[in-house]
């Protein structure tokens, strides 16, 4: 049975996220490396424990979350299928059963906002920590006088957290904006659709999503 030791452990899957990352880049991109990787794993298996789904679809969840971008070494266009295609094949190597299997892979398949259907409480975990992982740390380019819009956007994000209400009932965004840096309707601009996602993500889980800047909550 695969777990989450023997997905880090595994050079093959680290190899792709890493190359993944350096294709993106190139191409100007924020970071989708290792640590978004991660961030968003720890996050998706955490989003369904405090939901009180069982401890094997939260690992399900962080293996997904691992997994999700590592299409992008084929090209960023369908990369949520290709990634699908391409953890197939990893898992497969590495005895995953197919129940597994096909639960990861439906998540990877359906996480980007072009294309994506919250289709299971893995896919709606992976979804929200995806989406939602918005901070400065992740632009590469280090001259803000060649911000394009995302860069800005991201650059302006000083703190970010995702977070689940007591009651179970609402799952929020909060984030910290440096509005000399850009406008909260760039933000609503470049991440309106993925916002819109997240919300459908949210329902599934039976949450509502709300999201909160410098304060004041705008969803």
């Amino acid at each position: 049975m695969i777990t989450i030791e023997s997905i880090k452990q595994n050079q093959k899957i680290k190899t792709y996220i890493q190359k993944s990352d350096e294709a993106l880049g190139a191409l100007g991109y924020t970071d989708h490396g290792l640590y978004h990787s991660t961030k968003v794993a720890n996050e998706a298996r955490d989003m369904l424990l405090t939901m009180g789904y069982p401890e094997r679809e939260a690992e399900l969840a962080w293996i997904a979350g691992y997994l999700h971008d590592i299409g992008n070494v084929v090209n960023r266009t369908a990369h949520a299928q290709s990634g699908a295609i391409l953890a197939f094949r990893l898992l497969e190597d590495m005895g995953s059963n197919p129940e597994d299997t096909s639960t990861i892979i439906t998540a990877i398949g359906n996480h980007d906002e072009n294309t994506s259907r919250p289709v299971n409480p893995i896919c709606a975990a992976v979804v929200l920590a995806d989406k939602c992982d918005v901070r400065y740390s992740r632009v590469r380019n280090q001259d803000p006088t060649t911000f394009d819009i995302h860069d800005r956007v991201n650059y302006a994000v000083k703190q970010s957290a995702l977070r689940i209400s007591d009651n179970k009932k609402i799952i929020c965004l909060d984030m910290t904006i440096d509005t000399t840096q850009c406008a909260v309707m760039d933000y609503f601009e470049i991440f309106l659709s993925r916002m819109a996602l997240c919300r459908k993500a949210a329902d599934s889980l039976n949450l509502r999503f709300a999201l909160v800047v410098n304060g004041q909550q705008l969803l």
